[in-house]
């Protein structure tokens, strides 16, 4: 079955229903980097009111919204158990999008700020789970405040970026990021890096509002049209300084080994698709060694984990588990 089209999406039945209505128990806000060439403003939401605290921290050009599954399953159906928090980095969604330069570590005190003011200020009270750039952000929350996290999960992420392709295919897969091309071209090639053809030409199985998509590519490529119908959300500028930032992060073997002996190293959780096109496998390798042996360089790992998993098909691993 061909894909769907730019132009079929929208008039797909799902399409007005692509972000789910799910009720925070509350929103805002807040302002935050006074003293860091601010202040701007981080928008939040906080779905659930459980004493476990999870704060959901997305990667690049991702918003808030894109955690809708997590927040459902944790904020809503076991809401009773689980609080979860999901913010707007810098640049994205409903937050402010400054002209300055990002860095995960700026980005990573942003997110402090709104976690402080939503009172989740005790030791060992939080539960980090960050994607890809989040994942960076996430490890960059945990360097500054290692005392206040009780777990640690880093998805598809990286302690630094490396080249692990040929020269030329790497600064094709970079300057790719930029060409201009048609929405159609564009949607394919996100779709190419972050799912399997498998998952892509599967089903879509979510229950819908109103009509299923055909396939779960569809469906994402729905969600993907719908965030570039927004500029407002979404635009070229402030993604580009998203991109910058991960492309800086790093995190050497030393401050790697630093953080899993302030947190201890059977709270945190290294996830990573064998299968990743956007972020390669062997950059997980790395950040995994880092952590656990404070070695950062490649090696096999002694656990390959999520094997034959690609990129956003780990998400499906933190719903399940």
């Amino acid at each position: 079955m061909a894909p769907m089209t730019a132009q079929e999406l929208p008039q797909h039945p799902e399409y007005p229903h692509i972000v789910w209505q799910l009720t925070p128990q509350s929103q805002g806000k807040v302002p935050v980097a006074k003293d860091r060439g601010g202040p701007f403003n981080v928008a939040y939401e906080l779905h659930g009111s459980g004493p476990r605290h999870l704060v959901w921290v997305m990667g690049l050009g991702g918003m808030k919204y894109a955690w809708q599954r997590q927040t459902k399953d944790f904020g809503h159906t076991k809401g009773h158990q689980y609080s979860c928090l999901v913010t707007d980095n810098r640049g994205i969604g409903d937050s402010d999008k400054p002209t300055s330069r990002y860095s995960t570590s700026e980005m990573a005190k942003d997110l402090i700020e709104v976690i402080d003011h939503v009172g989740w200020t005790t030791k060992r009270d939080l539960h980090i789970i960050g994607i890809s750039m989040g994942g960076m952000i996430a490890q960059e929350i945990a360097m500054l405040i290692p005392e206040r996290i009780c777990t640690l999960s880093l998805v598809s992420t990286a302690a630094h970026l490396f080249r692990t392709t040929g020269f030329l295919e790497n600064l094709w897969n970079r300057a790719n990021l930029f060409i201009p091309k048609s929405l159609d071209t564009q949607i394919e090639g996100v779709k190419k890096n972050l799912y399997s053809q498998e998952w892509l030409d599967a089903p879509d199985t979510l229950e819908p509002v109103v009509q299923a998509f055909p396939t779960n590519g569809d469906r994402f490529a729905a969600n993907e049209m719908w965030k570039r119908e927004h500029p407002e959300y979404f635009s070229k500028a402030p993604f580009i300084l998203q991109a910058i930032a991960a492309g800086w992060h790093y995190k050497s073997p030393e401050q790697l080994q630093h953080l899993a002996e302030t947190i201890g190293k059977k709270r945190i959780m290294v996830v990573h698709g064998t299968k990743d096109r956007m972020l390669t496998f062997p950059l997980g390798v790395v950040l995994w060694r880092g952590l656990e042996k404070g070695e950062g360089r490649l090696a096999k790992a002694a656990t390959e984990i999520l094997d034959n998993c690609w990129y956003l098909a780990t998400t499906n691993f933190i719903k399940q588990n």
